[in-house]
């Protein structure tokens, strides 16, 4: 079959595919760097601060809830789905200790390894403690 001059060139499916999903891979990374330049290091005081914040009066069911939509926002992009992945690239969070949120939060605040950019001036206090909330659950809720 040949082409007629000037008729538009067409990419099998798969490429097309392949095409959109690296560039909203680009379009992450972009945010992600543009958020990494924008932002300040939260000082060890300040992370202790975010680590103890009140929680209001919400329930734990509320908590786990918002801190669910929270995750699903900020964090599945690299953590996976309900916390789902193959923790090959990011740490699967379904292992994180329940007993150390202060590594939590220090990690949330300041970002890991280099790979884990800091989300600090992105979230807020309660809104670390609502994501904390979730990933107690292991992803189940």
């Amino acid at each position: 079959m040949t082409q007629k001059a000037g008729a538009p060139t067409r990419r099998p499916l798969a490429l097309s595919r392949t095409v959109s999903h690296m560039k909203v891979h680009i379009a992450l990374l972009a945010a992600t760097l543009s958020a990494l330049a924008a932002r300040q290091t939260v000082t060890a005081q300040e992370t202790s601060k975010i680590a103890t914040a009140p929680a209001g009066h919400e329930s734990d069911a509320e908590m786990v809830d918002k801190g669910k939509a929270l995750y699903a926002h900020h964090c599945s992009h690299c953590h996976g789905f309900n916390m789902v992945n193959a923790g090959t690239i990011a740490y699967d969070l379904r292992k994180f200790p329940h007993d150390d949120k202060a590594r939590f939060v220090h990690s949330v605040t300041e970002g890991r390894n280099g790979r884990m950019p800091q989300w600090g001036d992105l979230l807020a206090p309660q809104e670390i403690d609502e994501i904390w909330a979730y990933v107690l659950t292991g992803g189940a809720q």
